[in-house]
């Protein structure tokens, strides 16, 4: 594009306005970058993926490959890993549920296809509780905006909007930036489930590598509320992130999801669903069917009463 005879100009004065505004990030250290992540035992009932968050009696309950069951990315530097129940923030469980365990909740596909192609939900990338085998599933949050706030602010006091835009954009793409990084080192470290991995850049933004990390509120799982499990268990708030009351992730430079490390794991579009997936998904969250009609407004394949 920067080469582009009709927008290759601008584009080019946009991009060196971007490296300029990089530079003085870093140099001025504008913004700090923090993330957490955690790796737990798991297993799918159905639709929904079941974690176990404690030990039990008498056993040492440690991640795939190292340490314990959480950890902590800050500003670059991994701190000691901890236990996830030390860090639960304090808020209600959902009915029949305690510290031992926590429940994701996914949504299935329906859609027309050949019988040889499933219609798929993330929970099929973890193996099934009655499979007598042990699956684990990670999640993560990332957020590279902490300090925005003042620099953003400064800008629209001068009516600078370009800028001000400018720096939210760059601070989104350092968040994606960093959430592809620490994924990198779960894959090939933390969890280590891909420990040989030799991907290059181009490989690497071509999404090569072994497993996904979908996130809430996209094409494979649309449904927003689910964050509010993965701050729960991540306690999210410990690194400076939280969550407006419609789900919104502050800062605005901000990604969080799940990690699947199964090699056919894949990402789909959940699309349309069903008054019965919907009242299905209400009674397994515990929640009012109309309450779920309002958070999958978009993906209703009927009108709601």
């Amino acid at each position: 594009i920067l080469t582009d005879e009709i927008v290759g100009p601008q584009a080019s004065d946009l991009f060196a306005d971007a490296q300029a505004m990089l530079k003085r990030i870093v140099d001025e250290k504008w913004l700090t970058a923090r993330a957490v992540f955690g790796i737990w035992p798991a297993n799918s009932d159905g639709d929904d993926v079941v974690l176990s968050l404690l030990p039990h009696a008498g056993e040492q309950r440690a991640c795939p490959r190292e340490g314990g069951c959480a950890r902590r990315a800050d500003e670059g530097k991994l701190l000691a890993p901890s236990l996830v129940p030390s860090t639960l923030t304090p808020t209600p469980l959902p009915e029949g549920e305690g510290l031992e365990q926590r429940t994701l909740h996914f949504l299935r596909q329906q859609v027309d296809k050949p019988a040889e192609r499933p219609d798929f939900c993330l929970a099929d990338f973890i193996a099934p509780a009655d499979s007598g085998k042990q699956d684990w599933i990670g999640a993560f949050a990332v957020t590279a905006g902490i300090g925005i706030d003042e620099h953003v602010a400064r800008f629209e006091a001068d009516h600078d909007d370009y800028n001000a835009i400018l720096l939210k954009a760059l601070a989104d793409r350092l968040a994606e930036a960093m959430a592809e990084r620490l994924h990198q080192r779960v894959r090939t470290e933390f969890w280590g489930y891909a420990e040989d991995e030799q991907l290059d850049n181009e490989a690497l933004i071509a999404e090569k590598y072994s497993g996904i990390r979908p996130a809430p509120g996209y094409p494979a799982c649309p449904e927003h509320s689910e964050k509010q499990t993965i701050f729960q268990l991540l306690d999210a708030q410990g690194i400076g992130m939280s969550l407006t009351e419609s789900f919104a992730m502050l800062p605005t430079a901000a990604v969080s999801g799940y990690y699947f490390s199964h090699p056919q794991s894949q990402y789909f579009v959940v699309g349309r669903v069903s008054r019965e997936q919907v009242t299905d998904y209400a009674k397994r969250k515990g929640v009012d069917r109309a309450q779920v009609e309002r958070w999958l407004a978009s993906n209703l394949d009927y009108d709601p009463e």
